[in-house]
């Protein structure tokens, strides 16, 4: 055969599924924002709390450039200093363990045919947030990371289209002790320098599909780039590499589209690949998540005067998901 390079078993982590335009299960609720004193810290740690649009609130909360001339922004974006920023929001068991403040940023080369957040597409829709502004909001939820073994991750769009913006807030995270997550397709994961990933924990990385031609019509890219970032991810915690005192642990992500991504020999060769990971260096994949998917994200397309070409496409049945979770089980994989 080819082969490529926690919430209760069953479950899809709600805001991850929601991303993607799968079925998922609402997170827990954040019980700070009722009693801002239950975990030591201030009463005023609000933030947006978005149980089915997972995309956050915006950047309520934070201050933006936008008194800076066009100039100065491009010259603070290539510095890392800036960066074109979505939305955040605060999240239970998704995104990575504990409470993760997670940040999504603006920008992605793929486009992907489900994609749910079609309006983070363009990086110039975004708003201009300094790297000191964000890391300050990460300083400000020290106490709740703390207290759930959470931390920060960077998402998207795809947080690799703005490297230098990431490897500052990566860096600043790392200095205050905060665990740190990215979320990305690996189609840019030669634009993760070593110092980023020496200074990244955990990376939930998307396999679209095993399949190049199948990947290209999903995406409208090639798939190796990501398979090549995988391997990269793996041998770095190899003796000798970039993150061998603490090798970064990855998630691998596939979303599950009747008539799509659901053929079962393409799925075997993502699972081969998975498995690969942990034979270059066992452990490295500590869970896969199979995410099903659905409609929940056609009317963003629709407002932003988008084609939407999975209109007729149903939600996998559970006989379609449960067959697609063995497979990857059947590799030795954790399977969510």
């Amino acid at each position: 055969m080819t082969t490529l390079s926690t919430p209760a078993a069953g479950q899809v982590p709600a805001r991850a599924a929601a991303r993607y335009g799968v079925d998922g299960v609402a997170s827990a609720p954040l019980p700070w924002r009722t009693s801002g004193d239950a975990l030591g810290h201030d009463s005023d740690l609000d933030a947006p709390e978005a149980p089915r649009r997972r995309t956050g609130a915006g950047v309520s909360g934070l201050s933006t450039a936008e008194d800076l001339d066009r100039h100065d922004k491009l010259a603070m974006m290539r510095s890392g200093e800036l960066g074109s920023v979505h939305s955040w929001e605060l999240v239970t068991a998704v995104d990575g363990p504990g409470t993760r403040l997670t940040v999504f940023l603006n920008g992605c080369p793929l486009r992907c045919l489900y994609c749910h957040n079609p309006d983070t597409l363009q990086m110039k829709d975004g708003e201009p947030v300094t790297a000191d502004e964000l890391l300050a909001r990460v300083k400000r939820y020290l106490p709740v990371f703390r207290a759930t073994k959470g931390g920060l991750t960077l998402s998207g769009g795809e947080v690799l289209m703005q490297p230098a913006f990431a490897a500052r807030i990566l860096a600043g995270a790392k200095e205050m002790g905060v665990h740190t997550t990215l979320d990305t397709s690996g189609f840019l994961g030669a634009n993760l320098s070593d110092e980023m990933l020496a200074n990244t924990d955990l990376v939930l990385l998307d396999v679209k599909s095993g399949d190049p031609a199948t990947y290209e019509k999903v995406t409208g890219r090639a798939l190796e780039p990501t398979l090549t970032f995988g391997r990269r991810l793996a041998e770095s915690g190899l003796p000798g590499g970039v993150t061998a005192e603490h090798p970064v642990e990855v998630w691998i992500r596939y979303v599950l589209v009747p008539g799509l991504t659901d053929q079962a020999e393409h799925v075997d060769v993502v699972a081969d690949y998975a498995a690969s990971l942990n034979e270059i260096r066992p452990g490295t994949v500590t869970r896969v998540e199979v995410l099903p998917f659905h409609q929940m994200g056609r009317d963003k397309w629709e407002t932003l005067g988008r084609e939407y070409e999975l209109t007729d496409t149903p939600a996998p049945d559970v006989e379609l998901v449960d067959r697609v979770r063995d497979q990857f089980r059947a590799k030795g994989l954790t399977v969510y």
